[in-house]
């Protein structure tokens, strides 16, 4: 008996080694708050490429321990390792951060000391003329962004709005974008853009505090907030809400993510 399972076992090693020395079709999807369309997907192993679709999913040569690269200008290249695991399944799935380019720190003009008596008499120049000085109306309300102002333009199509296009005292635009999903898209571009903003917020403001009762290892840190950003009531509990209100949010975040994890290692 301790002779066949020692064969069975050999022969299960056997058949796990030559099974993962073999390239396979590895299914996967990219992620991130971002457009995930036409990401460059690498395979130099396997002399493999291919590109995301536009929800983000793609389909590549692989085999154990090959490296597949995934690039775009958006984003920052990010390499993944095919382990045991993508090979048993099969599949994959891929988070991007997005690229920000940081410039050199440069002086222009007098340097200032902090003493604002001294700084005043050590600045040159005059201060801008505001819309205030000239005596004309100005917007002093909060900035929108591309999307928002796109939104905008795109205008919001009402049932009561037909009557005063019929009578041409109205534009057809709100109808037209209604129709082929602009608005929609746009909307949708401008919660994604919310989302956001709001999570690398939270992540700036509170990781390092929550991270210390709630341990995590640091490659996964920026999964776990994307998956904080894509639950329905993200905006509504973290929104204008408490440090204390944000965290109590995160923990149970926190809770389902690790489960999610656990589920998926079984």
């Amino acid at each position: 008996m301790p002779i066949v399972q020692k064969f069975i076992g050999l022969s299960f090693m056997l058949f796990t080694f030559f099974g993962f020395s073999q390239a396979v079709e590895i299914s996967g999807v990219v992620n991130s708050l971002g457009d995930v369309e036409n990401i460059h997907v690498l395979n130099k192993a396997e002399q493999a490429f291919t590109i995301t679709n536009a929800t983000g999913e793609f389909k590549i040569e692989a085999k154990l321990n090959d490296t597949i690269q995934f690039s775009s200008v958006q984003y920052q290249t990010k390499y993944v390792v095919v382990d045991h695991q993508v090979m048993l399944f099969k599949a994959m799935r891929v988070v991007l951060e997005e690229h920000v380019n940081e410039l050199d720190e440069v002086v222009v003009g007098k340097v200032l000391t902090g003493d604002l008596l001294s700084d005043i008499g050590n600045v040159d120049g005059m201060a801008p003329i505001n819309f205030y000085d000239v005596g004309i109306p100005g917007y002093t309300g909060k900035k929108k962004t591309q999307s928002e102002r796109r939104l905008s333009q795109a205008g919001d199509f009402k049932p009561k709005m037909i009557l005063g296009m019929l009578l041409g005292g109205g534009s057809f635009d709100p109808l037209i974008n209604a129709i082929t999903g602009r608005t929609k898209m746009l909307k949708a571009r401008v919660d994604h853009e919310e989302r956001d903003r709001l999570m690398r917020n939270i992540k700036a403001r509170l990781a390092s505090d929550f991270f210390r009762s709630n341990p995590l290892e640091e490659a996964s840190r920026m999964d776990f907030f994307y998956y904080c950003a894509d639950a329905p009531n993200f905006v509504k509990r973290c929104k204008n809400q408490t440090d204390f209100n944000i965290l109590l949010f995160l923990r149970s975040k926190y809770r389902d993510y690790m489960q999610n994890r656990t589920e998926g290692n079984d």
